[in-house]
């Protein structure tokens, strides 16, 4: 083998250790520093990590359940969530998203903010929401393009996506459940309750 295919090859191999170091440094370190003691845990800090989180993101996945019962993703461009956590999100009415949201209104909302390696799941329910007034409320310029008549355009829908339950893993924000497991909030009434583990 020349000298070139293995400075090639090994340029390969160390391009590819660039990539899963900070993954390992990660599992490496100890899990009680990152966590802090279990008690520095609350409903707020979890939600104001959720919320900065989800905003770091921008985008997220939307996850339906089709006629067969199958999980379907596709990348969404949501408004910031609400003071009660329901997020709203911008379609076109002849989607199949909206097909399986009147079909099966069980959905989930999944953000990954790659610069700080925390996600958010949200899970809940959807339903559609065709009001001229929120369809004007819940609007970004920059959906002109797909949507020439603006909000009022009649293939522009809204989805309502209101959870019951969030999961956040933030290592910025020090929000785990544990053993590398999310922290966890259920919705209780009006407010938020953290899943003691």
């Amino acid at each position: 083998m020349s000298a070139a295919k293995l400075t090639a090859g090994s340029a390969a191999r160390l391009s590819s250790l660039w990539l899963i170091t900070p993954v390992f440094l990660l599992l490496a370190l100890p899990v009680e520093p990152l966590l802090g003691q279990e008690g520095e845990l609350s409903e707020a800090k979890v939600l104001q990590a959720a919320r900065e989180t989800m905003e770091a993101a921008r985008y997220c996945f939307l996850v339906t359940l089709d006629d067969t019962g199958q999980p379907q993703a596709r990348l969404m461009d949501p408004f910031l969530p609400e003071d009660d956590m329901t997020v709203w999100l911008g379609t076109n009415a002849n989607t199949r998203k909206v097909r399986q949201i009147r079909n099966d209104e069980r959905a989930t909302l999944a953000y990954y903010d790659a610069t700080s390696m925390g996600y958010v799941t949200l899970v809940g329910t959807v339903r559609m929401v065709d009001d001229l007034e929120e369809r004007r409320e819940h609007w970004k310029p920059d959906w002109e393009e797909f949507y020439p008549d603006g909000p009022a355009a009649d293939n522009y829908v809204l989805i309502e996506f209101m959870p019951s339950r969030i999961e956040v893993m933030s290592f910025v924000h020090g929000v785990m459940g544990g053993a590398f497991a999310p922290a966890a909030l259920d919705r209780k009434g009006s407010g938020w309750v953290l899943e003691r583990r």
